[in-house]
C-alpha cells in the first residue's frame, strides 16, 4: 500500500484518483472545486483542507492542473492563495512526484529540475484516454523519467492505465502526448472533411464508414470515434458530441504543440493548421463540446447543404 497524495480532483483526477483507492492505496485528495472534492470522498478519497495537506505525508504526489502554469505554481507555492507551504516544500523528502498534467515540454522540465533539486524524484506522466478511459482504468501514460524512476512509477501508474510507455527523460511524456495529439486533431479534421465532401455527394453515413474502415482511410479518430452519428455507437457523435475530450483542451494541447513546433524550428503546415481550426471552433462556442464536434465546423464554413439521403 502506498500513501498517495492527490491535486486536481475534476474529470479525470477524480476517477484516477478513484481507481488508486481501489487498487488498495491511501489517497488523500484536494481540489479547490467542492464538489469535485465531495465527489472523490464519496470514492474513497480522504478529503484535506490544502495541497500543502495533502502532500504532507505521502509518499506519492500525483498532479492533474489545467496547465504548466498551474503546475509550477503549485509546486513552488506562488499561486493559488490557499497561504499554505508549495507542494515541493511540503511533502517529505525523497516523495515522488507524479505530474498527469498535459504542459508544455519547458515547463515539464522545469518543474522535474525543482523537485529533484529540493531532494524528490520526478515523473512526468500524461494521459491519453479521455474520461472513459480515466474511469475504466485503461488509460495510456507516456512516462517521462530516469530509469530507475520510471520502474518505480510504473506499478502504481497500472492501477489507473492499460499501457505504460517509458519515452525518456524529464518531458519525454510531453513531447510524446504533443505530437500524438497533434496527429489526432488533423486525422479528425481530415475524417470529418471526408463525411461533409460524401454527404454532398449524396453518400450515406454508414456506406462511407464501411468503405474506409476498411481501407486505406482506417484511422482511430474515424473507427474509435467516428464523428456523425450512427456508424459508431459509442462516439460522442451519438450523444450530442458531450465531451470525452473538450475542444477546449485540443486546442490547447494544440497550443503546446506550436510552442514546441516554434521552439524546434520544426516545419508542419498540417500541425499547424489544425491548430488554427481548433483554436477558431473553440472561440466560436465549440469549447465544452466534444473535438469531434468539429465536423459541424467543417460542414459549416461550406454551407449545410447536405444530400436528403443522408
Amino acid at each position: 500500500m502506498t500513501v498517495i497524495g492527490f491535486l486536481g480532483l475534476g474529470h479525470m483526477g477524480g476517477p484516477m484518483a478513484a481507481n488508486l483507492v481501489r487498487a488498495g492505496h491511501t489517497v488523500t485528495g484536494f481540489d479547490p472545486v467542492p464538489e469535485a472534492l465531495a465527489a472523490a470522498a464519496s470514492n474513497g478519497v480522504r478529503p484535506a483542507a490544502s495541497a500543502a495537506e495533502a502532500a504532507a505525508d505521502a509518499d506519492v504526489v500525483i498532479t492533474m492542473l489545467p496547465s504548466g502554469r498551474h503546475l509550477l505554481a503549485a509546486y513552488r507555492g506562488t499561486g493559488d492563495g490557499d497561504g499554505t507551504l508549495g507542494l515541493i516544500a511540503a511533502a517529505r523528502p525523497g516523495t515522488l512526484f507524479v505530474d498527469c498534467s498535459t504542459v508544455d515540454v519547458a515547463d515539464a522540465r522545469t518543474a522535474a529540475a525543482e523537485a529533484e533539486a529540493a531532494g524528490h524524484r520526478a515523473v512526468d506522466a500524461p494521459v491519453s484516454g479521455g474520461v472513459a478511459g480515466a474511469a475504466a482504468g485503461t488509460l495510456t501514460f507516456m512516462v517521462g523519467a530516469r530509469e530507475e524512476v520510471f520502474a518505480q512509477v510504473e506499478p502504481l501508474l497500472s492501477a489507473m492505465g492499460g499501457r505504460i510507455v517509458h519515452c525518456g527523460g524529464a518531458g519525454g511524456g510531453q513531447a510524446a502526448k504533443i505530437c500524438n495529439n497533434m496527429v489526432l486533431a488533423s486525422s479528425m479534421i481530415a475524417v470529418s472533411e471526408a463525411f461533409v465532401l460524401g454527404e454532398r455527394l449524396g453518400l450515406d453515413h454508414e456506406a462511407l464508414f464501411d468503405v474506409m474502415s476498411a481501407s486505406s482511410a482506417q484511422c482511430w479518430s474515424l473507427t474509435t470515434y467516428c464523428p456523425v452519428p450512427g456508424p459508431v455507437p459509442t462516439s460522442p457523435a451519438n450523444n450530442d458530441y458531450r465531451p470525452g475530450f473538450a475542444a477546449a483542451l485540443m486546442a490547447k494541447d494544440l497550443g503546446l504543440a506550436l510552442n514546441a513546433l516554434h521552439a524546434t524550428g520544426t516545419v508542419a503546415e498540417i500541425g499547424a493548421r489544425a491548430a488554427e481550426v481548433y483554436a477558431g471552433f473553440a472561440e466560436n462556442g465549440g469549447a465544452g463540446r466534444d473535438f469531434s464536434a468539429v465536423v459541424e465546423e467543417v460542414r459549416a464554413r461550406g454551407g449545410d447543404s447536405r444530400d436528403g439521403n443522408v
